[in-house]
């Protein structure tokens, strides 16, 4: 069987001088196989140690299971036979707490079909084997697993015989010591109720049953104060096993094929370049005098680093090897080595918004990247580091460097290089906008400049090319500069410019088709919507079993979510509904969820080609508003939906769950238009400092009553209980900053941020905003 199960040859068989193995028939079929003997010297058992160790083990273990249910000594060899079960079904410390049968047979164990040795279980009698009076069920007392057969084995103590079966309910609080509290009158077992052992499920090696135990299926009378022994725990202290001590070292490569360590990088086929890389990262650095060596002061802690490894493909297919030093942030403390950390970045509504301008206006757009930026940035506070791996000082191997700017990884790095590059901008007259912290302006005789900054990359706006290569000298004499020239792509977003037709797109097809590859949906059926009409998820949904929550555990449901907010938040408004609802799910999701996940991921597929196209036909600021009513099933709150258009073409949008619990169709709008308000007194604010002055806002709503109700307080009887924020649509109504508009619900395109729509009305809201293939 050895040799048949695992293909592999039994060389060595060692025993003790039993009888049963020195015989001659047993002797000769080993010789006659090439199976070497070997036998124990009599009088040391400890010669074969590890199948003594588990002889005992099991009849240790069988003792207790059979005393514990009170059976008799005749059952011995079951219930030997099922601890030898369950001790190959538990975790193996030789074998790294694996388990024994997976390891032997390659096939995952599962656990829920594991029940106590000797319980009372109500076997299922087949209508055959009775008449329509009879009961549908006996009494019986589970022994063991089928190892050779299919089912479950049960003692059958009324007519005195063991049979098998699969469909059985069992009573795992009564043992067959406590079977005389059991009622031999069976009634009737409720066929809703129960769920017997599905056969497709069960193999030769592993018996696995679905679905729930229901105890209270058969009408029967159990007494309960079976006393429960409480198990004893071991007082030892459990110490971690060597294998996984972090001070060894392990060669491990990431999903990009990037080394992990400084060891790995020089033991790479492309070590050569990755030194090449490191070395360029440390001129870099002794450049700019990052650090100087020095001693390290006493009551000081010297804080460790670790180099980074990337290939960044370029747009033209090319790969760049980049190494980067980085400082372990997390032993920094707070108040000692850093105080504030936050630092703005540029929004995506603003980035949408500049490239509508340029669109429109025909402006030059360039991109710049900025090497090594967050060593730019000067440090307040005494901070020092261990000398990076591979480039230690000779001779000078107990000093440590004193960090004099700042270092990628370090807390505070991000504030220091904002702090820094916002001070450059003020001397060469820029000017920072009260709407966005990481967009500058500068204004000429006839032209203008806009600066967008994420981090370390640049995207400068102009209708003067001069002005902007002046821009780009300034910013390389005071900073480490990579001039990308015309803008081709931002945080992952491809732009595709056609001067000659005026229109510039914003795609994320590349980034997409990352997604489905990750999550091995490359070849999945598209489908038309991006939630389908047949899910109505909810936290019922969860998972309630054991089963289910470790099935679960295992599928990447958090993962898929925020890679699909990246592409929701950046150029596909026609997935933030979907996205909304399962996100409310992140925390125990379930089969559902993960199910319409995947039909997100399906949607994607079919749509891989439509992105956000900017036509340049003008700069008009449009507001579309919706809400539906009570569409969580959970919390009964509405979902608020809207987006707005520059030109015809989406720069911001948001679908959300409304924080209140609202009373009507007309509250719910009403809320979603105060909502959508503020963002169109940002956007208006936004445009004026860009020297864009719009005339009155308009945002168009399909709701007339919540028209009436913020252009009207007489409806108080009715709206008397709304909080006080949301009545600020009524403020900005009144001095006419925003004019609301009766829109016809089949034509308002914010309808698809509140619910799932057809496929006709998803295309004529898609195209509406600017969302083509």
């Amino acid at each position: 069987m050895v040799e048949t199960e695992t293909g592999l040859k039994v060389k060595c068989l060692r025993s003790d001088n039993g009888g049963e193995y020195i015989d001659g028939g047993f002797n000769e079929y080993c010789a006659a196989q090439g199976i070497r003997m070997e036998k124990t010297i009599p009088g040391t058992p400890q010669q074969n140690g590890v199948a003594e160790r588990m002889n005992r083990t099991l009849n240790e273990r069988a003792r207790s299971m059979r005393l514990h249910a009170g059976l008799p000594k005749t059952f011995w060899a079951d219930a030997v036979s099922t601890a030898a079960y369950l001790i190959n079904r538990g975790p193996s410390v030789p074998m790294e707490f694996r388990l024994p049968e997976e390891v032997w047979s390659g096939k995952e164990v599962k656990f829920s079909h594991l029940k106590v040795f000797g319980c009372v279980s109500y076997v299922h009698i087949d209508s055959d084997a009775r008449s329509k009076l009879d009961a549908k069920s006996k009494i019986c007392f589970f022994i063991g697993y089928g190892d050779e057969k299919f089912g479950y084995r049960f003692w059958d103590e009324q007519n005195r015989k063991i049979i098998r079966s699969r469909n059985v309910i069992f009573n795992e609080q009564v043992m067959y010591k406590g079977r005389l509290t059991v009622t031999s009158d069976v009634t009737e077992i409720d066929q809703k109720k129960s769920e017997f052992v599905n056969l497709d499920e069960l193999t030769e090696s592993t018996v696995q049953k679905r679905g729930e135990e229901d105890k209270e299926n058969v009408n029967s009378k159990v007494d309960l104060r079976t006393p429960v022994v409480e198990v004893r725990r071991s007082s030892r202290n459990i110490r971690p096993p060597q294998r996984y001590s972090p001070v060894l070292n392990y060669l491990l490569l990431t999903d990009g094929g990037e080394p992990e360590c400084y060891n790995e990088a020089l033991q790479d086929e492309n070590s050569s370049k990755w030194e090449l890389a490191m070395k360029d990262e440390m001129d870099s650095l002794l450049g700019n005098q990052t650090w100087e060596l020095t001693e390290l002061p006493v009551g000081k802690k010297a804080l460790h680093n670790k180099w980074v490894y990337r290939i960044n493909n370029e747009h033209d297919g090319s790969k760049r090897y980049k190494a980067r030093l980085v400082v372990k942030g997390f032993q920094q403390k707070e108040g000692i080595d850093y105080t504030e950390i936050f630092s703005p970045v540029v929004k995506m509504s603003t980035i949408r918004l500049v490239l509508g301008m340029v669109a429109v206006e025909n402006l030059h757009l360039e991109q710049l990247d900025v090497k090594t930026a967050f060593l730019h940035g000067d440090l307040e506070e005494d901070l020092y580091m261990i000398q990076p791996e591979g480039f230690i000082v000779q001779g000078q191997e107990n000093l440590v460097c004193k960090l004099r700017k700042s270092l990628y990884g370090l807390k505070q790095a991000p504030r220091q290089w904002y702090k820094k590059f916002d001070n450059f901008m003020h001397r060469i007259g820029f000017k920072r906008c009260e709407a966005d912290h990481c967009c500058y302006v500068k204004s000429f005789d006839n032209s203008y400049i806009i600066l967008l900054l994420y981090v370390d990359d640049m995207l400068i706006a102009g209708s003067d090319i001069e002005k902007i290569n002046n821009l780009k000298k300034q910013l390389s004499k005071q900073f480490a500069m990579k001039d990308l020239g015309a803008a081709k792509q931002i945080l992952g977003m491809r732009i595709i410019r056609d001067k000659a037709n005026g229109t510039l797109k914003l795609s994320q097809s590349e980034y997409v088709k990352k997604v489905l590859s990750r999550f091995n949906m490359n070849e999945a059926k598209p489908v038309s919507t991006p939630l389908g009409s047949h899910f109505k998820l909810s936290k019922e949904q969860s998972p309630k079993t054991e089963e289910e929550r470790d099935h679960m555990s295992k599928v990447p449901y958090a993962s898929a979510i925020g890679s699909l907010m990246y592409a929701m938040v950046c150029t596909r408004p026609d997935i933030a509904h979907a996205v909304g609802v399962v996100s409310r799910f992140m925390s125990r999701p379930g089969k559902q969820h993960w199910e319409a996940v995947k039909w997100i991921l399906r949607y994607l597929k079919g749509s891989l080609d439509t992105c956000l196209c900017f036509t340049g036909a003008s700069l008009k600021l449009q507001g579309y508003v919706d809400a539906d009513f009570a569409g969580d099933i959970d919390s009964r709150k509405s979902t608020t939906g809207f987006v707005f258009t520059l030109g015809g073409t989406a720069i911001s949008w948001t679908s959300n769950l409304q924080k209140i619990v609202t009373l009507s169709t007309t509250e719910a709008e009403y809320v979603a238009a105060t909502e959508a308000g503020k963002e169109m007194i940002w956007l208006h604010g936004f445009l004026d400092e860009l020297g864009k002055k719009q005339e009155m806002g308009i945002l168009h709503s399909d709701s007339q009553s919540a028209i009436f109700l913020a252009k009207n307080s007489a409806f108080h009887s009715k709206s008397k209980h709304i909080q006080i924020k949301y009545h600020f649509i009524r403020y900005l109504v009144e001095f006419k900053l925003v004019i609301l508009e009766k829109i016809c619900g089949s034509k308002n395109p914010a309808d698809m941020l509140t619910k799932g729509v057809t496929i006709e009305k998803l295309k004529l809201c898609a195209a509406s905003i600017g969302l083509l293939a």
